[in-house]
This record gives structure tokens, sequence and C-alpha cells, in this order.
């Protein structure tokens, strides 16, 4: 089935051999500027968070950009695309059935992730089981539907308190809507059942299973690392050596923690259960920045310092 191309590089706004580090500069910029909790148009900003969260999840991974990008660049944005013949992977797949069966198709909604995503980047894992019928010669044995497996993109706020969200499954041409749990806690990777909703059965076997495996959604401010958030924060050179209090992002608002005199760039302050879910805390790193220019007068401190400081960092 056709759905529309995605230019993921048009999307953060880099070019196709941007960096890195442009890519993840961009992606940034781009989600605090479209954070739900920040955007008053909370809906399109939902939307748009979205739409940078799968470009990033592709960009920022090499293998998916190889992948994506083995695909052409003579695509337009929002093109009828369907995937070339022999093309590995994808979600959607046609399931091996008895004679006189047919094939299911199963596609995503209200996962997080596009169509095209979903066409591309989805896996179906699982292996039939069950057990062979006795009697007629004709008689199709019984077995079990496979199991199928989604992606599911997951923000940190809810990784954090939990929730539940709706996610439809489309089986051949019939649609099915199931609520799903995300219980606060939940990691990257991390699979969540839904029984009996795979591949369903044939001769009278067990549908399979569905899971839907959890993408944590890229934040601007935190990186993840298990159940713990790590936060950057950058100090002047005089906050380092003095001392100082400052004000640090949490997924609820923000805490003022202490910068003891002497803090080192790589230094982690622990603030405690501020991570997701009741095993995660949240971690700020420490990183010494120094001034790309300065005034006249403040070059004449800064060597009155170095005239006056017996401190040597090579010593």
């Amino acid at each position: 089935m056709p759905v529309q191309y995605k230019d993921y590089y048009e999307t953060l706004g880099v070019p196709r051999g941007a960096s890195e580090a442009d890519i993840k500069k961009s992606f940034r910029k781009l989600a605090r500027q479209y954070h739900p909790d920040v955007a008053k148009d909370k809906k399109r900003a939902e939307e748009k968070f979205k739409e940078i969260n799968e470009a990033y999840e592709v960009l920022s991974d090499p293998e998916k950009r190889k992948k994506y990008d083995e695909l052409g660049a003579n695509w337009k944005s929002g093109a009828e695309f369907r995937p070339p013949p022999g093309w590995e992977g994808g979600q959607q797949f046609r399931g091996r059935r008895g004679a006189g069966q047919g094939a299911e198709d199963f596609e995503f909604g209200g996962t997080g992730f596009s169509d095209f995503f979903e066409q591309i980047f989805g896996q179906m894992r699982g292996q039939r089981g069950g057990f062979s019928g006795f009697g007629n010669y004709d008689q199709e044995s019984a077995e079990r539907g496979r199991d199928v497996e989604g992606d599911i993109m997951v923000t940190l706020d809810e990784a954090a308190h939990g929730s539940i969200r709706t996610v439809t499954v489309r089986h051949g041409s019939k649609n099915e809507s199931h609520q799903v749990k995300i219980p606060a806690g939940v990691t990257e990777g991390q699979r969540l059942r839904i029984a009996g909703r795979g591949e369903h059965g044939s001769g009278g076997g067990q549908s399979g299973d569905l899971y839907l495996r959890v993408r944590l959604a890229k934040h601007p401010d935190f990186e993840v690392d298990g159940h713990n958030l790590v936060y950057e924060a950058e100090l002047a050179p005089w906050e380092s050596v003095l001392g100082t209090e400052i004000s640090v992002p949490t997924l609820d608002g923000h805490v003022h923690i202490k910068i003891p005199a002497g803090t080192q760039t790589g230094q982690k302050l622990r603030v405690r259960d501020h991570g997701l879910g009741k095993k995660g805390d949240l971690y700020v790193v420490t990183k010494v920045v120094v001034p790309s220019k300065i005034s006249d007068d403040e070059k004449k401190l800064w060597e009155q310092l170095k005239s006056e400081s017996k401190f040597n960092p090579r010593g």
C-alpha cells in the first residue's frame, strides 16, 4: 500500500550531507520550539514534535540513516511512495496462510510514527506455533497466528508518570482499537504485550500477540540512561571556582541545586526522584564554558588574575 514519502532532512531543515552535530543542533532548536509544554497551539505542536522526533530517530542513527539514504535523494516530500521490490524490513507483511485463506496486512495508527516510518523501519517478529490436526487429509492443521511487533513513541513525561494510549491496528480491511497502558518507568526498547491481537490463527488456532516496542521520544534538554535522566549544566569559570546555586529543568518544573566551589567539568550532581518512574534520578553533569569574546576591561581583569594566581593546571 503506497504512503507519503517523508523527507527527514527537510523536516529538520538540514542538507543531506549534514554532520551529526548539525543534525543534533537543529533537532534541539526545533524540539524546544515545538515542545507541547511550551507551545500555545498544543495540538499542532504535538504533531510537529512527533514529526521532528521521527526524523531525528532516523537521521541520528547511522544504520537507519544509511538505509533511508539508499532510497535516493530524488523523492519529493509528500509524494506517493512504495518500498522497492525486495526491500528488507517494513511493518506491513503478508502472512502465509493455508489453502483458500487470504493473506493478512498489518498497519498501525496512534503509535506516534508515520506509515512511512513503519513501512521502512517497522518489524514483524515471532514464529508460528501450534499443532497438526488429525482426521481428513484435506483438513487444515491448526496453527497459532504470528506475533506482530511495532514501534510506539513514548514521551519522557509518559515514561516518568505513565499514561494510557489508544493504538489502532488494521488487520486486512478491519480496524481495531486497543487501549495500551504505558507504565511509569518504562525504558527504551521495552516491549508492551497485548495478548491475542496479532495475526489470526488458522484452522482454529489461537491468534498471536501484539507487541509494541518502546521508542522514547528525544528531548531537547535530557539524555536518557536507563531510568535516569541526564542534563548538562553550563557554568561560567567563576561559578565553577567560587560555587553558586543554579536552576535546572526537570520533567515536573525547575529545581535549584548548589554547585560546590571547585566544581570541574564532567562532575555529576544527583537530584533524587526526578528521573523515569520510582527508580529514576536526574543527574546534572557540569560543563565549564569560557567566554569567546571579552571587552578590554574584562581582558585586564583576566590578565590580573593570571599574574596573581598560583594555579597551574599542568603542575
